[in-house]
């Protein structure tokens, strides 16, 4: 029976095994998510359903990654990403020649490998950090491997296409070696490991969706700790931040939030 007892007991499990905090989480919307796999698998509880996926390898890879809803392509939303390339890093590279970016929550690399191709365009001679983080393991193996279908790449022009990809088996694209050399990909739990410091940017995107208001305003505060002074943080274009101006940033533009130069 899902009940009260059976939801804190499988809260406890997954934290256990995964370092998911859940209570970080917005309650009603996971329990809901969590609830369509236990009906849809035939159990009748949270920790039946948990106990069964741990069962086998695969079950449990694809339940994390459902959890953690890794959805992404490449250039997502692309207006923004225009923003990013005439605006934002242009007033980044005024400051640092050499730019130090963080993709927070990078899901299958499609957001990293895409800064690595502004980058290289916008400064072919310098090479910029990027560090490309996420909580999924599994995720994490596939960006690492940067192997894409044309549907991941519908955002992407035809010339951008063929000049950072290469053909592989008949009908997927591989990004080639100097786009994925600059990227550093690292497992990182963002309502729990320690940041580093020092970014002139970070990207957070479609990460928070779920996350509780508190543990999101510690969230925004942990990167504004984690950016330079001037640095700047670019969020999903469904996740304004309303309170931003109490966090310490300014906004910069719609979406992007920047740590003022005297902070």
């Amino acid at each position: 029976m899902m009940d009260e007892k059976d939801w804190a007991s499988f809260k406890q499990k997954l934290k256990a095994k995964t370092e998911i905090d859940l209570d970080l989480y917005k309650e009603p919307q996971m329990k809901r998510r969590i609830g369509n796999l236990v009906t849809r698998a035939n159990m009748d509880s949270y920790v039946a359903y948990f106990d069964m996926v741990c069962k086998n390898k695969d079950d449990f890879a694809a339940f994390i990654e459902y959890l953690t809803i890794n959805v992404s392509e490449f250039f997502r939303t692309p207006e923004k990403f225009s923003k990013l390339e005439t605006d934002v890093i242009p007033d980044l590279l005024k400051r640092s020649p050499k730019l130090n970016i963080w993709s927070a929550g990078c899901s299958i690399g499609a957001e990293p490998y895409s800064l690595s191709i502004i980058m290289k365009e916008m400064t072919p001679n310098v090479k910029h950090r990027i560090l490309a983080s996420d909580l999924d393991i599994e995720i994490l193996a596939k960006a690492k491997k940067g192997v894409y279908t044309d549907n991941e790449l519908k955002s992407i022009t035809p010339e951008r296409k063929k000049k950072y990809f290469d053909v592989v088996e008949g009908n997927k694209y591989a990004v080639k070696q100097d786009i994925k050399s600059v990227i550093e990909f690292k497992r990182h739990n963002l309502l729990k490991d320690k940041f580093e410091s020092g970014f002139d940017l970070i990207l957070c995107r479609n990460v928070v969706i779920y996350f509780t208001e508190e543990a999101k305003d510690q969230l925004y505060a942990n990167f504004f700790e984690a950016l330079k002074p001037g640095g700047i943080l670019f969020v999903g274009a469904t996740e304004a931040i309303l309170n931003f101006r109490k966090l310490g940033y300014t906004s910069f533009q719609p979406f992007f939030y920047q740590r003022p130069l005297d902070k």
